[in-house]
Formats: C-alpha cells, structure tokens, sequence
C-alpha cells in the first residue's frame, strides 16, 4: 500500500515529493497519495496524536523547516489590522477621543505606539477580554491609528505565489474536518455525563486547536487560505458525513445529527403541537395575544410542581411574528453548510472553550471570514441562549460571548447589514423574550386573587446571576447605531413585542409591609430586581433616547408613546386596578410609566411635540399617577419606620432608588410624570390625593387632638414633612421641565459638592450621566471639566499631622453657596439622610465665616429657571384653595404649639408660599377684588389666587375633636355662662377623618364656621372627572376602604363636633409666627418690610424667610399691604396679645431653658477643648521646642531631690524605688535604617530597563560587615568584637511616648488586656500594649533608675585638675570592674544587685531587648553566645540610638536642643540599664584600651604565644564605639571631668586616624613634600597641635611599613586628581572628626542635661568643640588636642602596631586604615515621575526565584528588590517572599510598593497595613487597583512623608490599620 511506504520515509522528503508531484498539471496521482497519507495520518479514531500533528507541519511546508515556512507566508501579510485577541486581566487601554465605538480597545503595544498626547485615555484590566481595534476604522479615528497600522500595508505587499500555500489548500481541510469529528465524539449531553468529560476532550484537542491558532497568526494570506476552507460549501458537504465505507464517519455524523436536534427555540416535537396555534394567531396583533395567553396560562400553571404547564406558557406566547414578512427559522433547528457553522456549533456546545474563542477571533481581520461568521453568529444566538440558560459555569460563559460578539457588533456597518440580511432585531427580541418567559411567576400587586398580570421572578438563577446581560449588552450595543435603531422604532410588529418584554419588569419584586412580627428571612432579591430594570429596560430606552433627538424623528417618539399607553392600559386591566391602589403594597418597578415619561420629555423638549397631543385622558392620567406617588409617599414610610419590620432590605431599596446610577432611570421619571400629571389634573384633587396618600390627613385639623387611624403618633411629623418636601419638590424641580443639559449638570454638581467635598472620581460616579454606556455621552468630555472649574475650587492633596492622607479634593466656591446652594436638589439627591445635615452644616459654616448670618439658617429659597410652556399648568397647584387651607391650617397649628409640628413644617411652609407668590397665574385679571364663584364648594377662600387669600381673614372653623380636648372643657365653661344648648348636628364623615361641616346655625356668626374634607372633596372632583370623561360612575367609584380600618384596641373616646374662634389671616398668622420665633413683642414694622432687598434676605433663619414673604407679598398686592399695617399696628401696643395662654407661656420659658442650655454646653465644650489641646501638647510628637517633662528630669530641679514620675494607670506620683520601680513606655523595633546609608546624598534609582541595576554593595551595613569580617581574618575575636560597633542592619531601636507608670500597675494591665478578647492589630502575647494615656503602640517598659534624674551638683562642677591626673583617676575607675556586682556611690550604698525588683525588671527589659531582633544580627563572634559577643550586642543598642538620634536631628547638631526625636528618646534611661547589664562582664585589664591610649608601652611582642592572634592596632579601631565602651563599663554616676578626659583622649586617636586615612589618598609625591613640611615644624613650640607636624610625622611612620603605600598608589592617585591645598586638608580633618564629636557631644546631652545650642553650618566644628571642653579654637581641628604624654611618641606607638602586621596583606590593612566615618542620611529609592514607566516594566516582568510572572507583583522601596506578594510559588518554611524580604532587608520592616495597585504596603514585624499611595492623578487621587486607568504621577510630598515615617521609626505610631498577616504576604 503506497501510504504505508509513504509513511515509513521521514516526513521532509515526502512532503516535499508530494508536493512536487501536486505541482504538476496532471496531479491526480499526488492527489490519491496525499488522500491516503492523510487517511492514515488524519484518524479521528485514534484520538489525538502528536504524530498527527508533526505530519501536518511538514506537509504544509511542504519539505521546508516549518519556521522558514512561518516566516515566508509572514512576508505576504497584508492585513491593515491588528487584531490582537486577548483573554481575561490582559491589561489594555481605551481613547476616549479616538474611539467611534466606545467598546474600542487597544493593546498596549499600539497603545503606545500611536500618539494619544492630552487624549482622554485610560489603562485597564480586561473583564472578559477582548482584541485591538488599530487599524479599524469603523470603530475608531485614523489620527489613533500607531504607526504600525497607520501605513495601508496592503499595496506594496507582493501577490503570493501560488505554490507556496498550495500543500495548506489540501491539508488543511481534512485537518479541520478531524478536529470536528473529536468534538462530535466526545460530546455527551450534560445529562448523561458529568460536564468533566468536556474539559478532557478539549484537552486532548488543546494542541490542534493552538496549530489552528498559530496559523492565524502568520497574517493575511494564510487567513485567506483559512477563510476559503472554512466557508466552502462543497468541501464540507464531501467531508462531513465521510465516504460510504467508513463506518466510524458514518456513526460520528448521526451523532452529530442527534446533537442538531435539540437546537431549535421550539423542539421538534413541541413544533407539531404548536404550529397550528401559532399559525391561526400570526395574524391578530401579538400584543392582544400577550393578554389573553397570559390569562389562559395562569391556570395552566396553577400548580407550581407542572413544568409542562409552563412549557405551554413559554409555547403560546411565542408567536411567530406576522408570518408572511419575517423569516419563522428563528425558532427552527439549526442546518449547517459550512465548516464554520458546525465549528461554532461546537464551540457553543463545549460552552466556549478559551481557545476556539480565541481562533475564531483571530480569523476576523479577514474580512469575508467577518461577514460570514457575523451572520452565523447570528443564525446560532437562539442556540448560543439555551446553552448559556443550562450552563453551570454561566459567568464564564457569558464573558466569552461578550468576547465575541462586541467584535462583531460594534462595527456599525456589519450590525446594519446583518440587520438587514438575518432580522438581527427579530431574532434578539424574540431570544430575550423567550428567555425571561423561563422565570415568570403571577404578579400580586393590587388584586392578588384576580391578578392577570405575570412578572419575572427575581428570586430565579438567570435574574440573580444575571444571565441574560450578554444578551441585553448585544441589544444595547446594536441599538446605539442609529440605522440599527431606526429599523427597530419603524417595525411596530417589533415594538409591540418589545413593550411586551418591558411589561414583564412592570410591578416585579412586590414589596407587602409587615405590620405584626419581623419578616423572618430578608429576601435580597432587589439587586436582581434593579439591575434587571437598569440593563434590561432602562439602558435599550437610553439608546433610542438618542435617536430621538431631531424634529424628523417625531414619528418615532409618537409610536412608542401610544404603544406605552396602550400597554399600561391592559396593564391597569390585567392587575384589576380602578382608582385606588392596594394598601402597604410598594413596588419600585414601572418601567412602563418610566418609558413613556421619558419619551414624553424628549418630544416636548428636544422635538417640539405638544404635550396634550401625547397624553391620554383624565381617566387615564389619574390612573397613571397612582403608582408613581405611591412610590414617593413610601420612600416618607420607610424612612418614618413604618416598614421597620421588613428589615433592612427595604431601606437599601429606597436608597437604591435615588442612588446616581439609578436616579436617573428611576425616580426622575417618576417625579417628572407626577409633573405632568399635575399639570393636567384638577389641583385640588391632586393635593388631597397627595396628602391622602402620605396618610396625613387627620392631622390637618385645627383642634389640638386629633385621632389618626393609619399612623402612630411619632409617625405623623415625618410623614408630614414628607408630604410638604415631596410638594416642594414637585413645584421646584425642572429637571425635565425646561432646564438646559448644561443647566442641569450644574445642578447635580452644587448639590453633590455641597454635601461634601469631592475627588474628581466620586464626583464623576455621583453624576447621574446619560446611562447608557455606548450613548457616547461620556462623562468626561470637556464640559464637564469646564463646568466643574466654574463652580469648585481645587484642593490640593495635603497632610494631616496624625498622618492621614488627604485626597486633590473640590470644594464649592463661595458664590455657589451663596447663589446656587439648592436644598431641594440636595434632598432628592441624598441616599443617606445625614447628607442634608452635612450640606446644612457646611452652608452654616460658610455664612459664619463670610459674616452674613451667625445663627442657625434655615434652608435658602432658590429662583427657579421658567418653566417650560408645556408645563404651566404645574403652577395651578400653588393657587388652589386645598392647598391654602393646608397651609393655613398648618401656620394656625404652628403657632399654637400644637404637637408633632416643627420647624421642618414650617420651614415647608413658606416654602410653598413662597413659591406661590413668586409664580402668579397669568391669566388671573382681578387681583384685588375677591371673585365670588357660583360653586364655592366651601366658604373658607373666596378665590384660587394665592396673593389674595393671603389676606383673606377666617372667623370660625368647625372641628371635630375628642371629648377629652381642652376646646370642649373651653366650650363647657362658655356653656355654663351662657346656658345655650349645645349644637345637635349630625357628622357625615366617616370616622376618623377630621371632617369640618357646617351644622345648625345655632349662633349668627357661625354661619362662617369653615369646614373641610380632604377625602370628601377628592372623592368629589374623581367623580366629575369620571362623568366627564362618559363612564358609568357606578364601576368607576369602589365602595372607600376606609371603613374598614383596623383600629388599635381599647375604645378611643367619643368625637364631638366643635366651633373654634379663629379671626386670624395667613398674614397675620404669619407676622404672630415672626414675634413668637424673634420672642418679642412688636418685632415688625412695616417701614422695615420695605427696606427688604430679596436679594440679601436670601440667607438667614425663620425670621429673614416670614420678612422676606411679607415683603413679597405687600410689593406685590396694595390690599395685603393695607392688611398688614393694620396687623402691625393692631400689634403695636403693648397689650398682651389676645392669645396669652399658659402653652404660650410654657413656649417662652422653653425658649430660655433652651438658650440657657446651649450655653452651659458651649461652656463645657470650651473647657473640654482646651484640656484636649494641652493633652495634645503633651502626648503627641507635635514639633514644639518644650522638650517632655519627663525628659527634662532634673535640670530644673533643686540639687538633691528626687525624680517624681506620674503613673498613667493609678495617677499616683512618687519617685522610681528600688522595690517599686516606674518605668517608662517603650516601643522596641530593629531597625535597619542605619545600613541602608550610602556615602552619596542623591538617592538611588529604581531601575525601569533591564541595563539599570543596583548595586548592595556600598551601604554602610554592607562596608562594615566586610569591615568586621576582614579584621576577624586576622585579629583577636574578642578584640575585633571591641573594635567595631554592629547594630546597622537590625540594631534595637528605643523610643518612648514620655509616659511613665509603675512596673506593677503595667503587669496588672497586661493581663487585663489579655482577658479581654477584642483587641485587634497588636498581639498580647508578644508583650504588646497601647499606652494607657495616649494609645500609643508600645512593647515594653524600660525602668528609671532611683535618684536624681541628671548628674547635678558635684558631678558637674569643673575642676581644676591637670589632664594627667584625670587620665590616672579615669584608669582608676576602670580597675573597679572587678568589684561589681556591689558599687558604691557617694550618698548611699545600694543593695546586691541581684535581689531587687528593679534588678529583675532590668534584666527583663535587656531580654526584651535581644528579642526584638533576629539572631543573625547578634552573632557576630565566632564562637555564639560568648560574653564578648554580648558585650558587642549591648554597647551596639547604645551607638544605634544614639546614631539614630542624630539622623532624625539632620543628620547634624545645628538645629540645637528642640527636635521631634529628642521627645521620643529615652537615651538617659536606655544607658543605665545597658551600663548595669555591661558591668557583669568585666574587661581583661591586660588588653584594656584605656593604656594603649594614654601610655607609652614598651614593645609586648614576647607576651603572646606564636599562635594567637594579635589584638586590633588602635589606628583601625572604631572610636565611638571606644567612648560608649569606656562610659558603659565605668561606674555610674560618672564624674563630667571625667567623661571630657575620655573625650580628649578618644579626640587624639580619632585625628590620627584621619591623618593617617588621608595620608592614604595622597600621591607619592604629596606624601614626600607634606612629610618634609611636618619633620621642618616638629621642632617649633606647639608642635603636638600643628597638623602638619603631626601628618608628617604619620606619613613618615606609616612608610616604615613598606607596602602601606605601595600597593594602591595608582588607584588613589587616580581618585584624587586635584591637588591638596591646606585649606582641604584642614577641612577634610574636620569632616573626619565630626561624626565623632556629634556623638560625644549628644551621650554628653543626655547624661548631664547640657543644652545643644543651635548654630550655622559652618561653625559646628568649633562650637560642639568648646562644649566638649576641647579647648579649641574655629581655626583648626588640631588646635583641640591635648596630649597627656608626648604626642610623637604616642603616634608612633599606634602606628608601629600596624606596621608589626607584615604577615597581613598590605592591601587590607591600607582598606582597614581608610574608614570614613560620614555617611549621607538614609533615602528611599529614587522612583520615576509616571507610574507607567514602572508598571510596564514591571507587571509583565518574570520573578527571579520561580522564573514565572507574579499574580501580585510587589517592590522592595528600599532597595529595589523585586518580590511576589502572597505568592506561594516563592515560599519557604510557610512564609511567603514578602515576609521574608522585610525580614532580611529591614529586619521585620518592610515597604512595599504594589504593582498592580499603586499602593504601597508597610510590614512591621507580624503585622502590616496599607499605607496609601504616592502616586496620585492629575486630580490629586489616588487610583488604588488602578481601577481608572488614568495616568499617574509621583507626588513628591507624600513620598517624602513615607520616608520620613521610616526613617523616623513611626509607621506605628501614624498608621491605625494594622492586621496581622500570618506569614501570608
């Protein structure tokens, strides 16, 4: 068989014999070749083989390698697109400016490539991926275009030669048709099978699928190749089923026919059961059918469990549209006539599987291949829905159709033509439809039992999950492309089905109010029902919104209106509603009332539509308006607690309802079609709906008790505030009633703004945009910036002293609280109710500070815009008598002090009055004369115009009240004087409502007695509208429920009818109102009222509102002027007023009970601040020059006393004893600051590239552990551990809060912080606490010593005695050693050391001490644990705190005393602990430093044996560490004189030692004549202070050890170009001696109180010199020595010890000579300014240890090391790299910057906390999980304060958020 042989020969030479032979004219025979070949090749039986695959790469290649291959065919790439596909958290970028298409996305590559300067870009991650749209330019601009795809490679592409993809041509087919048949093989329905067998196949397959995928990546012509492959439909009709014989491909392809079967929307056999339903409805209107097959399966599903009931519920409403014109396969099943048909089958069956998505994908820059998949796309998206319902991964899924079809459907031209070609629109109407009908359940609202009505269910999987958001982002996607949506607004048939899909959101997630237990389980099925209404209705109408913008698309607006009315009408029928809706039922979803509002407002706004051709009748709009207000009295109950018992889920509905994303969507709509409705109603009716509504009804009464059925008392004030607000509101608000875009944007902004200040970010996300996302109408575009400037001033992001980061954040200007400030807004817009408080606050605040008002104002009245004129009709509301009587009864209550009213009504009040008199009806002629109406329903106000019945005075009201009410005691004494009988009316009303009637006149004067019914009035006015509009009245008007409400038990006593005396007008109601507010007698006058400018009374309280009303009202009215002069001067005259009743009285004295109140709160709040303030002073770092008391111990005190210290925990003060020691509160920490020194003060760079690198190697940890390591190769171990100090990397760091507290009481507090569980951040057990004073964090107590605080008196007086004595006396000292543990002191002998509490305590701390650090930064000897090493450790701890010290003071003493780290410093205290615990070791006096110093030995060489090692020569040794060394093991108190002597001698050995280091760094040369100039001066007098007498004499000392100088001569000389002046010399020599004096001169500070003056850089040689008692000159440095023996002797005794070390290499001893002891303060790294710079080159960059990318990237700050956060892969022993990172670069202090967050984290010990960021926005915000994307800059302040924070060892302090993190990080 020819295969077979074909078979055994090696793959390249038959590829390339095939491939000859195919290239004859006669192929026939290389054809059968190949077909065998590939038969035997190509098995899919045999499943998936590597071989299969090696086999198909040569053939292609066709005897070339295949990488030649690749690159060939890449050289005819002609594609103008890039086309990138990329998966989930690729991070990509968006151009605002650039983009046509919103959805448009670029990779960073031609990101960066393009020019996007000063564009509107952000970065992202993306969600469900997506691919690079450069080079396509139909979604975005060309000017975006990188430079790649700018050219249109296209043309100058050569054709590609026909041989070269002819192998592809041949192979390619059957390889496809393989992968096919493993899919159809390992497709087991979900049923039969787990889903696990799926993932197998596809892995199986992974190889094939990612060849398929290289080839798409080899550019154009092998797409082209790929197109023609897989759209042919022959060659997919020859290979699908396989040829006759084969059995396999035989059964392979009935599996696949089985597979088809089920892929229809309607199953084969449902469709012979349904067909000739379907058929005989096509015709009638699909809407009418939606109604009566709603109702008909309802009773199908009765039963709940009967699936198939709802199957027929899915079945009969799926009609076919009209059958005719649409194409009826949208349900059928699928056929398929290509490759790619069945490939993408098989794609949606396998759910989508990353990889073929990411194949199909590819192909796409081709642009036949686009077309063609589009539309198959298109003909599966029935199919693609089904399968995404049954899906368990239903997220994943969703994201990767998303993935696809954006792509597809962004592109506007693709979308119309599939539009056109396939009923695109049909087809996704039709799917959504039939998806949501699967969750479908009876709607409850209004009639449960009758209800028609059905709505989805939000409890379903496809609501909660969201589902069905592919699907709806596709429809919105399409819908923003105007032909698209066009088509779609011009197919009624598509429209009615459209309306029908909305009416399945209508009335969803029905709320019923509890009123006896707690509802048990909160449902949270709201989120559900929202987002549902927001993307599914609310976005798709957003999207035609914007088509509907021009006069041209009137038809539009008109069609979709009447459908919407239409619609609601069966609606209104299907839930049994007539005129009143169901009570504590609450449903937040009308979408249907919310589209026809919303189309409402767009005609009549931007389409010049008239409004009354739009809407319905009367009938229609009182039913229209019943939901929408039902709503918005709710909102009042929920926040009056009425729904208190459904638990907190009802709140977060509320709030979700004005919430920005919503508000929009939601109650704008509602509150604007409330407008319309009002505009057109009767007002009277519309008033007492709304107060019936609110349920406030029975409180409008002027008797002083009423009885409420349906509220609880502490209910009504609420409940009445919200109905006034909601009034206010609807008569104010002109969001939809004529407001610009421009206008309104302003609006939100001041309102937002004026709660709080904003960043630029919230302010964004607060502003209701235009919320569909592909409108184009981004937030964003210039308007809003400019807008934003106009009316906020930008703050920049500053510091807090407690270290809390602010944000850039924007502030109102001024003029916008003082002219745009709109209370109103502010309260539509608040979704907490504090927020109005803060905005009230914060306008008070500004009118303090500007001086306009000091008080408490009261919300400003803001002018309106004019109202459009559509909407006039709104303004009648103000001028109806309903609403006059409402406001006069509440003025009356008010100012009777009746209850439950309160400045909020009032407030309310003239709000309304206001806005009454400031929008007049036009078309009311008389304004004087009271018009007498024929029909005056009540006698209460002659007319309708507010401005006249102001005036209007009214005698006596009718009420009815309880027997138990003060007016009938009242009315019984009257009855008593004058026996008349009482009035014997009967009440008609029904109970409980406070129905004023007239009854019989038994008296003339009360045939005036007013009376009125809200509800009877309502009923009145429905009932004429019904009559009008020729209804029967009998259906129309249900029996009123309200007889049979529920009353509370216990029988509520009698009501009787009453008469009240009023005599009192609105006016004069008001002017009583201003006197009782002002609490004085004639506060007005009218000359006053006139001088009233509106315009400066627009800010102010109570009084400046009723002044400015008044002055309104007399302007504008002769009559009301007349009015009020009578009113003031009736006034005028001191006469107690007519109503001085007690309550009036008890009103006055509450007044002054309450000022008097507020001052006595005033006076304690000031006390309590200025205790707070001195707290402050105290505890705090504040930078104030008081040093802490506790510090100062001593130098202000009398000679001898003791120290008293405070203990925080008892209050008790007394001195530190030996039985009771004190202690003060530590905070131990390992620092590594110290190490991290380099010489160089310009910090190091972080590097970005790969050539920047950083180099360890130079710090000052690192130079002295090679320092210590290179001395311990040569010398004594012990004498090499005196010589050096450790402590830089992981040194113990002591600082104190200044608080003290007795040892015993810290204990007892310890365990009872250990018993009490809830403390959270620090860990007890560690020894870890908070001071008890100042919270401040801390972890031990270090003890004070008993007796005086400082060395006073003896120890400080200055003596007299010659420096040789002193050194004997100091030598003296040092022999005592030996006599420790027991010391004497000069007062008092102490007890043995051993026994005491404070020996205990001591010993304890020094434990403390060695814990706080790791091991490896204690053992440096080399044998661990031995004395020496301890000794080193202990005297280290002192040099780390007191180099430490100096770095916080600057890193020099200029400053003087006053420093922030002088207060945390408790260096006094830290010595003698450290002193007590050093005298335990004593030093071998042999080896004792203190003689080599001071005495002139003779040659010891014979003493040491041959094998031991020589002690360190004094020349190498560390100097400072020498003076703590000598000042820790001498007795304590140390004499002053003494401490100098030790000074002076340890000054003489520092010098040398700089002469010697820079005798180093000179040239032979300079060295010959420097030696010279020194042997010339030795003679003269003074000599031992020349220095060049002294370096000569070193250099010539130093030369004797011959290879000093040698060997690195041509190094050193090649460093120091320039030659030495004198003038360098000196100043060099000074350097070199500073760190030490600094160090001498602090030790001195702390342990005798000496001030550090402050001083000018220059002179702090000379002046830390003389304070020192150097007598030293400013001249020169050598001027300070004094010598005790003669000074060349001494010198040449140092030096002979090096030049002894001839077996040392010459090269190290010469290393070990040049210390220089000055370092550069400690830096952070150098970071770039961008952020991108570092986030490119770093969150792709792979980890050093496990060689993969990081999830969560992270970078050492310190030092630049690059580490994996919470990365498992780098791990040892279970902590993770960051842990250990912090661990070994900062000893347990770590600071790390994010990558992926531009966040940095701080580590400090067990515990972290996120620190904030240091890179901020052009806004001054931090973008935390670079969410925005937008560009970031480093900002230099916060940056500094982190490294202050570090370098300050105060991150625990400044920082609240820690949590532990378990090794995790």
């Amino acid at each position: 068989m020819m295969a077979a042989s074909l078979l055994r020969r090696d793959k390249k030479s038959t590829a390339a014999h095939l491939k000859a032979d195919l290239k004859r004219s006669d192929n026939s025979s290389g054809l059968r070749q190949l077909q065998e070949l590939l038969d035997s090749v190509l098995n899919a039986e045999r499943g998936s083989d590597p071989e299969a695959l090696e086999w198909c790469k040569w053939l292609l290649a066709g005897g070339d390698g295949f990488d030649d291959f690749c690159r060939t065919v890449r050289s005819y790439d002609n594609a103008t697109l890039c086309g990138l596909v990329w998966t989930a958290n690729f991070v990509a970028y968006r151009c605002r400016t650039c983009g046509i298409s919103p959805c448009m996305s670029l990779c960073a590559e031609c990101f960066n490539n393009g020019d996007h300067t000063g564009h509107d870009f952000n970065m992202f991650r993306s969600q469900a991926g997506g691919a690079c749209d450069c080079g396509d330019g139909n979604v975005m601009r060309e000017s975006g275009f990188c430079s790649r795809h700018r050219l249109k490679t296209g043309e100058n592409v050569p054709s590609v030669p026909r041989d070269l993809l002819l192998m592809s041509e041949m192979v390619l087919p059957r390889f496809i048709i393989t992968i096919i048949q493993y899919l159809r093989d390992g497709y087991t329905e979900p049923e039969s099978a787990a889903d696990r067998d799926l993932q197998k196949v596809l892995q199986q397959l992974e190889p094939h699928i990612s060849f398929l995928e290289e080839l798409t990546k080899m550019g154009g012509a092998m797409r082209t190749v790929l197109t023609k492959i897989l759209t042919n439909q022959q060659t997919f009709k020859e290979l699908s089923m396989g040829q006759e014989e084969n059995v396999y491909a035989k059964r392979n392809y009935e599996k696949y026919l089985s597979a088809l079967k089920s892929s229809g929307l309607v199953s084969v056999e449902e469709k012979g059961a349904g067909a000739g339903a379907a058929d005989a409805s096509a015709g009638a209107g699909a809407l009418s059918l939606l109604g009566a097959t709603a109702a008909a399966s309802l009773e199908d599903s009765s039963k709940e469990e009967d699936q198939d009931g709802l199957q027929g519920v899915g079945q009969r409403k799926r009609v076919k549209l009209s059958s005719s014109t649409k194409d009826p396969s949208i349900m059928d099943t699928l056929k398929h006539k290509c490759f790619l048909e069945e490939l993408l089958f098989w794609t949606i069956k396998y759910e989508f599987p990353q990889k073929m998505v990411t194949f199909l994908l590819n192909m796409l820059p081709d642009q036949d291949y686009k077309i063609t998949f589009t539309k198959t796309f298109v003909q599966h998206y029935a199919f693609i829905m089904k399968t995404l319902m049954k899906s368990h991964e239903s997220d994943t899924m969703s994201n990767r159709i998303v993935h696809i079809s954006v792509q597809l459907f962004s592109n506007e031209e693709l979308a119309r033509h599939v539009t056109e070609e396939c009923q695109l629109l049909d087809i996704m109407v039709t799917v959504l439809l039939y998806m949501m009908e699967s969750c479908l359940i009876k709607s409850e609202l209004q009639d449960e039992e009758n209800n028609r009505h059905v709505v989805v269910n939000c409890g379903e999987a496809l609501l909660k999950n969201n589902t069905y958001w592919p699907l709806v982002s596709d429809f919105i996607n399409i819908l923003s492309h105007q032909s698209v949506a066009k088509r779609f607004l011009e197919d009624h048939s598509l429209l009615l089905l459209w309306m029908s899909f909305v009416s399945f959101f209508q009335g969803m997630n029905l709320n019923k109010r509890e009123l006896n237990e707690h509802v048990e389980f909160e449902s949270q099925t709201y989120y559900a029902a929202f987002a549902a209404e927001l993307e599914a209705c609310a976005q798709p109408m957003w999207g035609l919104l914007t088509h509907c913008k021009v006069k041209e698309t009137q038809e539009y607006t008109k069609t979709v209106v009447r459908y919407c009315l239409e619609t609601l009408q069966m609606w209104f029928d299907a839930i049994g509603f007539v005129d009143e809706p169901a009570l504590n039922q609450l449903t937040f979803h009308l979408p249907l009332h919310r589209y026809y509002a919303m189309f409402l407002s767009k005609g009549v706004k931007c389409q010049g539509l008239d409004l009354d051709s739009l809407l319905p009748d009367q009938e229609m709009l009182m039913k229209i308006m019943v939901h929408p207000l039902q709503i918005q009295a709710s909102l009042s109950e929920i926040h009056s607690n009425m729904w208190v018992r459904n638990g907190l889920q009802i709140k977060g509905q509320a709030m979700t309802y004005v919430q920005s994303h919503f508000c929009n969507s939601m109650i704008d709509p509602d509150i604007y079609l409330l407008q319309v409705c009002a505009s057109r109603l009767d007002p009277d009716y519309f008033i007492s709906s709304v107060f019936e509504r609110f349920k406030v009804v029975d409180l409008l009464t002027m008797a002083s008790q009423h009885q409420n059925a349906v509220l609880d008392s502490e209910q009504e004030r609420p409940m009445l505030e919200g109905a006034l607000t909601f009034l206010v509101i609807l008569c104010s608000l002109r969001i939809h009633l004529g407001m610009s875009d421009d206008e309104i944007l302003r609006a939100e902004m001041v309102s937002q703004l004026c709660m709080n200040d904003r960043t630029h970010s919230s302010l964004l996300d607060l502003i209701p945009e235009n919320p569909n996302p592909k409108s184009g109408v981004v937030p964003g575009s210039c308007s809003f910036e400019e807008m934003l400037s106009a009316v906020a001033d930008f703050k920049a992001p500053v510091f807090e002293p407690g270290g809390s980061m602010q944000q850039g954040m924007y502030t109102p200007k001024a003029e916008v609280w003082e002219k745009e400030f709109d209370p109103i807004m502010v309260i539509l817009r608040t979704v907490y109710r504090r927020d109005v408080q803060s905005a009230m606050d914060r306008y008070a605040a500004f009118l303090k500070q500007s001086g306009v008002h000091t008080g408490n104002p009261w919300p400003p009245y803001k002018e309106r815009t004019p109202l459009h004129p559509c909407y006039k009709g709104l303004v009648r509301l103000l001028h109806c008598k309903t609403l006059h009587i409402v406001i006069f009864t509440l003025l009356y209550k008010i100012w009777m002090d009746h209850q439950n009213m309160s400045e909020h009504v009032l407030c309310m009040v003239l709000y309304l009055i206001e806005l009454g008199l400031d929008n007049q009806i036009q078309d009311d002629k008389v304004e004087e004369e009271p018009s007498i109406e024929e029909h005056c329903h009540d006698s209460w106000f002659p007319g309708t115009s507010l401005l006249s019945n102001l005036h209007h005075v009214i005698n006596f009201v009718r009420v009815r009240v309880p027997e138990t009410a003060p007016e009938v005691e009242r009315k019984r004494e009257r009855e008593r004087e004058r026996e008349t009988p009482p009035s014997t009316s009967s009440e008609s009303s029904t109970f409980g409502q406070s129905s004023r009637r007239l009854t019989g006149n038994w008296r003339e004067n009360l045939r005036e007695a007013q009376v009125f019914s809200l509800v009877a009035e309502r009923r009145r006015k429905f009932q004429e509208i019904i009559n009008r509009s020729n209804h029967e009245a009998s259906q129309a008007v249900r029996p009123k429920s309200s007889s049979s409400r529920w009353l509370p038990p216990g029988s509520p006593p009698q009501l009787v009818t009453e008469i009240l005396e009023i005599r009192e007008s609105m006016l004069s109601l008001l002017v009583k109102l201003h006197q009782k507010l002002s609490a004085k007698q004639n506060s007005l006058s009218l000359s006053s009222l006139a001088e009233v400018d509106p315009a400066h009374h627009s800010h102010g309280d109570g009084l400046t509102a009723i002044e400015r009303i008044l002055a309104k009202a007399a302007a504008r009215s002769r009559h009301s002027k007349r009015c009020l002069q009578e009113i003031c001067g009736k006034v005028c005259p001191p006469i107690p007023p007519k109503k001085n009743s007690p309550g009036d009285k008890k009103s006055m004295d509450k007044e002054e009970r309450r000022q008097r109140a507020r001052e006595r709160q005033q006076k304690l709040l000031a006390e309590f601040a200025s205790r707070q303030k001195s707290f402050m002073e105290t505890a705090m770092d504040v930078e104030s020059p008081e040093t802490d008391a506790v510090m100062d111990m001593g130098s202000a005190e009398p000679l001898d006393s003791e120290v008293l210290y405070d203990c925080v925990i008892c209050g008790q003060s007394g001195p530190s004893t030996e039985d009771r020691p004190t202690g003060l509160v530590v905070l131990l920490q390992a620092s590594s600051v110290l190490g991290h020194r380099c010489r160089s003060d310009t910090p190091k760079r972080l590097p970005t590239t790969d050539e920047e690198h950083i180099y360890p190697e130079d710090t000052c940890g690192a130079t002295h552990d090679v320092r210590l390591s290179l001395m311990q190769r040569y010398f004594k171990d012990s004498s090499c551990l005196q010589s050096v100090s450790i402590g830089w990397d992981g040194g113990v760091y002591v600082q104190t809060c200044g608080h003290t507290l007795h040892i015993d009481c810290h204990k007892s507090y310890m365990e009872s912080l250990r018993n009490d569980q809830v403390l959270q951040g620090f860990s007890v057990d560690k020894g870890e606490f908070t001071c008890p004073l100042c919270r401040q964090f801390a972890n031990s107590v270090l003890p004070c010593r008993p007796g005086r605080g400082m060395e006073t008196g003896a120890w400080h007086t200055p003596s007299n005695k010659s420096m040789s004595t002193l050194v004997k006396e100091v030598e003296d000292l040092q022999e005592q050693l030996g006599i420790f543990p027991v010391r004497a002191s000069l007062k008092q002998r102490e007890p043995i050391l051993a026994e005491s509490n404070l020996s205990k305590e001591m010993e304890s701390v020094i434990k403390d001490i060695k814990n706080t650090t790791q091991k490896k930064y204690m053992d440096y000897g080399k044998n661990p644990g031995s004395p020496d090493n301890d000794f080193l450790f202990m005297y280290s701890v002192a040099r780390t705190n007191l180099e430490l010290e100096l770095v916080h003071r600057g890193g020099n003493l200029c400053s003087g005393g006053a420093s922030a780290a002088a207060k945390r410093s408790c260096l006094n205290q830290l010595f003698h602990v450290l002193a007590m615990h050093m005298r335990l070791y004593s030093i071998d006096s042999a080896y004792n430093p203190w003689t080599r110093l001071t005495q002139s030995t003779h040659s010891r060489d014979t003493e040491y044996c041959d094998d031991e090692r020589p002690e360190v020569p004094m020349l190498f040794r560390d100097v400072p560490s020498l003076l703590i060394i000598f000042i820790l093991t001498m007795p304590q108190p140390l004499r002053k004189e003494h401490f100098t002597c030790v000074v002076k001698v340890l000054y003489s050995l520092q010098y040398t030692q700089a002469l010697a280091a820079l005798s180093i760094r000179f040239s032979r040369e300079e060295r010959l004549a420097w030696s010279n100039t020194g042997a010339a001066k030795k003679n003269t007098p003074n000599s031992d202070k020349s220095w060049e007498s002294l370096l000569g004499h070193v250099i010539s000392e130093l030369t004797k050890a011959k290879d000093v100088y040698d060997t690195n001569s041509e190094e050193t000389f090649a460093l120091s170009s320039s030659v030495w002046s004198p003038q360098s010399i000196k100043f060099s020599l000074q350097q070199f001696c500073l760190p030490f004096l600094r160090l001498s001169c602090l030790l001195q500070h702390h342990l005798y109180g000496d001030s550090l003056p402050g001083c000018l850089v220059d002179e702090e040689f000379s002046l830390l010199a003389g304070g020192l008692g150097l007598a030293g000159s400013v001249q020169s440095s050598a001027a300070c020595l004094e010598w005790n023996i003669n000074a060349f002797d001494l010198i040449s005794q140092w030096c002979s010890e090096v030049i002894a070390l001839s077996d040392t290499p010459t090269q190290q001893s010469a290393s070990l000579l040049v210390q220089d002891p000055q370092w550069a303060a400690p830096r952070l790294l150098h970071l770039p300014d961008n952020y991108n710079t570092i986030f490119q080159y770093y969150h792709r960059k792979s980890c050093t240890s496990c060689g993969k990318t990081p999830k969560d990237p992270a970078l050492c700050l310190v030092c630049g090391a690059f580490v994996c956060l919470k990365g498992h892969c780098c791990k040892q022993q279970g902590v993770c790299e960051c842990v250990l990172h912090s661990q070994h670069c900062g000893a347990a202090t770590g600071i790390f910057l994010l990558i992926n967050a531009s966040v940095i984290i701080i580590i400090r010990g067990h515990r972290f906390c996120l620190w904030g960021s240091v890179y901020l926005d052009a806004h001054g915000e931090e973008d935390r999980d670079l969410r925005r994307g937008k560009p970031l800059y480093l900002c230099e302040e916060r940056y500094r304060v982190l490294e202050q924070q570090w370098v300050s060892h105060t991150f625990d302090h400044i920082n609240k958020r820690w949590g532990p993190h378990y090794n995790g990080l």
